[in-house]
């Protein structure tokens, strides 16, 4: 507690001082008497920043993933206005185009990084069980997704009951991942089955946004849309795969065979870059292309040693600009909403049609040995992936302030949830078996 009492001080100390400077024309006024623009931009970077380590830190230390803290000291200097009376208002960090870019690059980083933390191999060797459960993983919740939001608003139109839909597709692949490895349980029949499943539906998750997003933009709802829409993805996907591996080698190589400091990084990136627009030429998300990007690109194919694994090269990357699109993310959702019953109703009903979804994925397993219910649990956090599906919504325009609010909760529930129920499923499993 008294950690706590510190770090909630410390950020105090620091960030109220900074906010009393805090110019709500960040892209066009000039900051405390001085001209250059860049100024308060770096004015943000230092508040986001802050919040984010020391809400990382926070969380870290209640045995929860950071990401909930980046989330939640978002939510706070979003809704600081509230607080302080109208003293202080830090809204217009997320109406800078500025930071704005840094956050979609943040999130582009962070698909890279999962990407390449993914191996190809793996992914294959995954048994019909991890294929099933990802199958079922997605078309339920979806589904049910969609008549929960039709049923609790119908007036927010298909769209909206779309993407709320598609929103509760995918599994967090890094929370349960953690959980799992918390607790020593990373080789159990139960951990193969949610780790390749995980990965699976995060895939398919993709590839349902690109869909949706695609169906959202062209304002058309066809059998020939949908058809499209999902052979390119499909195509883009597995194509950039292919050629991937084809390249990768042969970029390896030429890299290898230079001189010149900082080539590894330089070039991870070229790569990441032109995955992530080509997706966009395609009309695809460019996250897809980033999370292609990592997916093919094997530091085994630098055969110069000289610099760091791609993946360390990359971390300190990761570290600064995929907290930016999190605490982004908090700063967009209005307390206000929360005061409004149907509001927290919503968010009851589609964090229910989440946790429900993901338990009859638990049906989909083959593995005698591998608990139904235990999978059905590590299934469903949603994390960083619904908030990056939330923030998709959001730009395209079928997520308003309450439906973003609603989904936020659903995040922060089924994230806080997944922990205690799958250590307690676990448990349950292994005296079943002792008892045997």
């Amino acid at each position: 507690m008294k950690k706590i009492l510190s770090l909630a001080l410390l950020f105090s100390a620091i960030a109220f001082p900074l906010l009393s400077y805090a110019n709500p024309e960040i892209e066009s006024v000039a900051h405390n008497g001085h001209s250059d623009p860049v100024a308060p931009v770096i004015l943000g970077l230092i508040i986001i920043l802050l919040a984010a380590k020391l809400g990382g830190e926070l969380f870290e230390k209640a045995k929860q993933p950071a990401v909930l803290g980046e989330l939640v000291f978002g939510i706070l200097i979003g809704n600081i206005i509230l607080f302080t009376g109208g003293a202080y208002d830090f809204n217009y960090l997320f109406q800078s185009e500025s930071i704005d870019i840094m956050a979609r690059l943040g999130v582009m980083i962070l698909l890279f990084q999962v990407g390449l933390e993914s191996d190809i191999k793996d992914m294959m060797k995954v048994g019909i069980s991890s294929f099933i459960v990802a199958i079922i993983g997605v078309i339920a919740p979806m589904i049910l997704g969609y008549f929960v939001s039709s049923w609790m608003i119908p007036e927010a139109g298909f769209n909206t009951h779309l993407f709320i839909g598609a929103t509760l597709t995918a599994t967090s692949v890094g929370i349960t991942a953690r959980v799992l490895k918390d607790l020593g349980k990373l080789l159990t029949p139960e951990a193969k089955v949610i780790l390749g499943a995980a990965v699976i539906d995060d895939v398919l998750g993709l590839i349902i946004l690109s869909i949706v997003s695609g169906i959202i933009i062209s304002g058309t709802v066809s059998i020939g849309t949908v058809m499209q829409t999902s052979v390119i993805a499909i195509v883009f996907l597995f194509g950039s795969i292919i050629v991937g591996l084809w390249l990768s080698p042969k970029i390896g190589e030429w890299v290898s065979r230079m001189k010149v400091e900082g080539m590894k990084i330089v070039t991870a990136f070229l790569f990441l870059f032109s995955m992530a627009y080509l997706a966009d030429l395609a009309g695809l998300a460019t996250i897809v292309g980033a999370f292609a990007a990592g997916l093919v690109l094997d530091d085994v194919y630098f055969k110069n040693k000289r610099e760091h694994h791609i993946e360390v090269l990359v971390k300190p990357l990761y570290c600064i600009f995929v907290p930016i699109f999190f605490v982004l993310m908090g700063i967009q959702v209005k307390l206000d909403v929360f005061f409004d019953p149907k509001i927290i109703l919503i968010a009851l009903g589609i964090t229910a049609a989440s946790i429900i979804g993901k338990q009859v994925c638990g049906l989909g397993v083959r593995c005698k040995q591998a608990s139904k219910l235990t999978v059905g649990i590590g299934m469903i956090s949603r994390g960083e992936v619904g908030l990056i599906f939330a923030g998709v919504g959001k730009e395209l325009g079928v997520v308003n302030d309450s439906v973003f609010g609603a989904i936020i909760i659903m995040v922060i529930l089924t994230t806080l949830v997944t922990p205690p129920l799958l250590k307690w499923s676990i448990a349950r499993q292994e005296k079943i078996v002792a008892d045997i």
